[in-house]
């Protein structure tokens, strides 16, 4: 199968999961008040969950061509939250015993991303700051 209809499945399938995120949190949100981000959560914990079967579930049996399961897991739980991916492959790290590895990758991950997110908000008031001059 070419690669350009690879894209379309996962195009496809980040598509759909995408807008089931936006459903779920406008759904969530709709019935809770307070700051936590529940809706967020909920969408991290779900699309963990749905990577986890669709993972082991896809490679241990021939029920679904490959093709699908590009389709549900890097198109569907890429869309839905890319935290799935994180958790999949931390957890892969711990039952294949590389716990240094997957420790590291674990504080790598949200160290370098919380400094990411600051380091955005920086060059967001930098710019704004040039527009303003």
């Amino acid at each position: 199968m070419s690669r350009a209809i690879l894209l379309v499945y996962v195009a496809i399938g980040g598509a759909f999961g995408t807008v089931g995120r936006y459903a779920l949190t406008l759904f969530v949100q709709s019935r809770s008040s307070g700051t936590f981000p529940i809706a967020t959560l909920l969408v991290n914990v779900s699309g963990s969950i749905l990577l986890g079967f669709l993972m082991r579930y896809g490679l241990e049996s021939s029920s679904a061509s490959p093709e699908v399961r590009l389709l549900l897991t890097t198109g569907f739980c890429g869309g839905y939250t890319t935290f799935s991916t994180f958790s999949y492959e931390t957890a892969r790290l711990v039952e294949d015993g590389e716990w240094t590895h997957g420790g590291a990758y674990i504080v790598a991950s949200v160290v370098l991303s919380l400094v990411g997110t600051f380091v955005g908000f920086a060059l967001a008031r930098a710019l704004i700051a040039a527009q303003r001059a």
